[in-house]
């Protein structure tokens, strides 16, 4: 064989290699399933050491992440099931008796006899089921003169309510209701409510019945508002509107911390309307509801003036270092009469404590049992002095809303 021939064998092997590399490769590809089955390696010995495998680090747990028991990483939807079913609507009817206004016809004949007339005025409101008797704490506002007053579950029940006792001086009042298996709202504690804490209100505003809105806590202890004699509110930036009155204004475990009382609103503007609401409470409610079980009103120290915020500029003329009150009138026969009180005289201290308002002055005063005796020092004209008054109980005509 010479060396042309052999040449040529080898350029004939190489392209049959060639050729059948070609062949196998395309008939890999189109049928996998003849590949050989991988071969199982043998576990490593005992005295070898597996190899481990490496995760990624995890991020630690946000200390301040967890959730509360009445919510959820999507909402309050928990909190609400709780809650929401012990918040009832309160529908009310009183009896208005107004004047009628004469015709241009019966004017040209003078003056007339008056006409009144009376008609059935309906409101609404909310209120909550605070145990399982059927007692439902709301607004005193809400069924103030009510000749009939209703209640609706949310479960669709409907039932009439009768009134245990009212508060005007809180604006709270508790009614009765007698059906089986009442929903009850579970109770918070309000001393622990602080600015900034998630808070919901329920109630029946406009009608809308069960309806939930999320704001969080302005402000604690609000006052000087002229809602009720005594004020000590939760401010909150939850929408409340006509029909909130009494509902429930709960925490994030689903607790009432407080009872809607009123809201107030700014006019229209470029920025909107922005509104802010108050709830009494639940600790003043727990007090309130006690002496309303009891006695059917809240027994509460009273002397009977009627006082007054000193002007600020006032004050600095008379040489006052906190400001004062002035008594501008009293009640007839009242205890501060018959100890000497005049109006014009201003109350600088209430028992040994410097008065900071007329309401401070009031809450001072509520604070002592009736019978018991108190001293006020007073600024009459330019000369300070002390005056012993005995304590009686306010009578329920003397500033009843």
């Amino acid at each position: 064989m010479n060396l042309q021939q052999l040449g040529r064998g080898a350029i004939f092997l190489a392209g049959a290699v060639v050729g059948g590399l070609a062949l196998a490769f395309v008939a890999v590809f189109l049928r996998p399933e003849l590949l050989p089955a991988r071969t199982t390696l043998p576990a490593p010995a005992a005295t070898e050491q597996p190899v481990q495998s490496i995760q990624p680090p995890q991020p630690a747990p946000a200390t301040g992440s967890a959730t509360t028991p009445g919510s959820s990483p999507h909402g309050f939807a928990g909190a609400v099931k709780r809650a929401a079913p012990s918040v009832v609507n309160i529908y009310t009817a009183r009896v208005v008796t107004e004047r009628v206004q004469p015709s241009a016809i019966e004017q040209l004949f003078g003056d007339l006899y008056p006409r009144y007339r009376q008609r059935v005025q309906n409101a609404l409101g909310s209120g909550v089921i605070v145990d399982a008797a059927g007692h439902v704490v709301t607004n005193n506002h809400v069924i103030a003169q009510a000749s009939r007053i209703n209640v609706q579950l949310a479960d669709g029940r409907v039932t009439a309510a009768t009134i245990v006792g009212r508060d005007p001086d809180t604006d709270l009042a508790l009614l009765a209701i007698k059906l089986p298996q009442l929903p009850v709202m579970p109770l918070g504690r309000s001393d622990r409510v602080q600015v900034g804490d998630d808070v919901l209100a329920i109630g029946n505003p406009l009608g809308l019945q069960q309806t939930v809105t999320h704001g969080i806590v302005s402000a604690t202890g609000r006052s000087q508002l002229g809602v009720a004699t005594f004020e000590n509110f939760i401010q909150t930036d939850a929408a409340i509107n006509e029909g909130n009155s009494g509902g429930a204004l709960i925490n994030a475990d689903g607790e009432l911390v407080g009872i809607n009382t009123a809201v107030i609103a700014k006019n229209m503007d470029a920025t909107g309307v922005e509104g802010i609401g108050f709830a009494i409470p639940v600790n003043l409610v727990r007090g309130v509801m006690a002496e309303l079980l009891k006695q059917g009103r809240v027994i509460r120290g009273w002397i009977g003036i009627v006082p007054e915020d000193v002007p600020e500029p006032q004050a600095k003329q008379l040489g006052l270092a906190q400001g004062g009150v002035v008594v501008i009138n009293l009640f007839v026969n009242s205890p501060a009469l018959s100890a000497g009180i005049r109006p014009g005289d201003i109350v600088l201290e209430v028992a040994g404590r410097a008065v900071s308002s007329a309401q401070d002055t009031l809450a001072r005063l509520a604070d002592h049992r009736p019978g018991s005796t108190v001293t006020l020092r007073v600024l009459r004209g330019t000369r300070p002095i002390n005056v012993d008054c005995r304590i009686g109980e306010k009578p329920v005509s003397a500033g009843q809303r």
